[in-house]
């Protein structure tokens, strides 16, 4: 399949994507990474891996409507079976949302429901909490709020700070989100009136705990 990775930043979720797309544990190729900011680490990722990308700045574009457009537009040629938000810092219009239901998978920093969206490890531990994670979700139009696919949960360490919590989270999604890839690529993994489902079978409200996958 063709997969369609959408960043801001330094690119590592994508990284993962690539590496398992390449040592084959992902059926399918990453065809186009598309970036809402310049000269971020994670386009050279791209560059260093031979796949195509571009850069659609949202400033030059007068409404959040407008740029999602042109990201629809961008992404026309390539044909994404599958569009992963990979540490995409926008907030999605239904105009981008639309065409791509149902194959928009995002990740989040925290064991959705709780904590969406920012500052989520710093939330997790102000509220004093045992655990913190991350979990990958259908995209719909409410903010974080897609049925959830598959989580990861990180415990919380006496002394651990936002830096610290997050780079072990990161850790763990590095994990989850091509896990959730190959069984979209697959054909395992679907968003349907009921929710999402793998191999036919509905999932849990919160998806399911990667432990038992990984």
């Amino acid at each position: 399949m063709n997969i369609a990775v959408l960043i801001s930043g330094a690119g590592s979720n994508l990284k993962a994507l690539i590496d398992a797309c390449s040592d084959g544990h992902i059926d399918g190729r990453v065809a186009l990474v598309l970036s809402n900011r310049p000269g971020v680490e994670g386009l050279r990722h791209a560059d260093s891996a031979g796949i195509a990308n571009r850069v659609i700045d949202h400033r030059a574009y007068a409404s959040r409507e407008a740029f999602d457009c042109a990201l629809v537009d961008a992404l026309a040629p390539c044909k994404p079976d599958l569009v992963i938000l990979a540490g995409f810092m926008r907030i999605l219009t239904p105009e981008f949302i639309g065409p791509f239901e149902g194959r928009l998978l995002n990740i989040h920093p925290s064991l959705l429901p709780k904590y969406p969206g920012l500052n989520t490890h710093q939330r997790a531990l102000d509220a004093g909490d045992a655990e913190a994670g991350s979990t990958v979700h259908f995209v719909t139009e409410e903010l974080d709020g897609g049925p959830p696919v598959v989580f990861a949960r990180v415990p919380i360490d006496p002394g651990d700070d936002a830096d610290s919590l997050a780079r072990r989270v990161q850790a763990r999604e590095h994990q989850i989100y091509p896990l959730a890839a190959q069984w979209y690529c697959s054909g395992r993994l679907a968003l349907t009136n009921d929710g999402a489902r793998l191999d036919g079978r509905v999932l849990p409200a919160g998806g399911l705990d990667a432990d038992d996958y990984l």
